[in-house]
C-alpha cells in the first residue's frame, strides 16, 4: 500500500485566480470596470462617490480580486483586517449606486471575457452580490 499523499486534490486544484488567467485577467478586468466607471453616464452617481484621480483604486482593486481569487494575497497582508465591506463603509452606498457598481464590474468581466466562462459568470455574480449588499 503506498503512503497517502501529502496534498489534497483541492489543495493541488488550480484556483479560479489561475484558471481565469492570472494576474493580467484581473487587471484587465479592474481596467475596464475604471473606464466605465469614469467615462459612461450610467455609473455618474457612483463616480462622484470616488476621487478625481483614481490611480490610487485602479492599483488596489486587481490585487484585491487576484487574493480574493486564490492569488497572491499581498493585498490582504497589507491590509490586515480590511475587507470591501469595512472599506465602505462610511460611503454612502444606496441600491442605485450598489446596482452601478454591480453593472459595471459584470460589465467589465464580460468585455475581457475570460474563460472558463462559468468561472468568470460565477465571479461576477458573486461580486454583483457582495456590492448590492453593502446597500443601505
Amino acid at each position: 500500500m503506498s503512503a497517502p499523499s501529502e496534498a489534497s486534490p483541492a489543495a493541488s486544484a488550480p484556483s479560479p485566480f489561475e484558471r481565469l488567467g492570472g494576474a493580467p485577467v484581473f487587471e484587465a478586468i479592474a481596467a475596464r470596470f475604471y473606464d466605465l466607471m469614469d467615462t459612461d453616464p450610467a455609473y455618474a452617481r457612483l463616480r462622484a462617490m470616488h476621487a478625481a484621480d483614481l490611480a490610487r483604486v485602479r492599483a488596489s482593486l486587481p490585487r484585491f480580486l487576484a487574493g480574493w481569487a486564490g492569488g497572491p494575497r499581498d493585498w490582504f497582508e497589507e491590509n490586515p483586517g480590511r475587507c470591501m465591506m469595512s472599506l465602505h463603509s462610511a460611503m454612502p452606498i444606496d441600491a442605485e449606486t450598489a446596482g452601478q457598481w454591480a453593472e459595471a464590474m459584470e460589465r467589465a468581466i464580460a468585455d475581457v471575457a475570460p474563460q472558463p466562462s462559468l468561472i468568470a459568470a460565477s465571479m461576477s455574480d458573486t461580486l454583483a452580490r457582495l456590492a448590492r449588499g453593502m446597500a443601505r
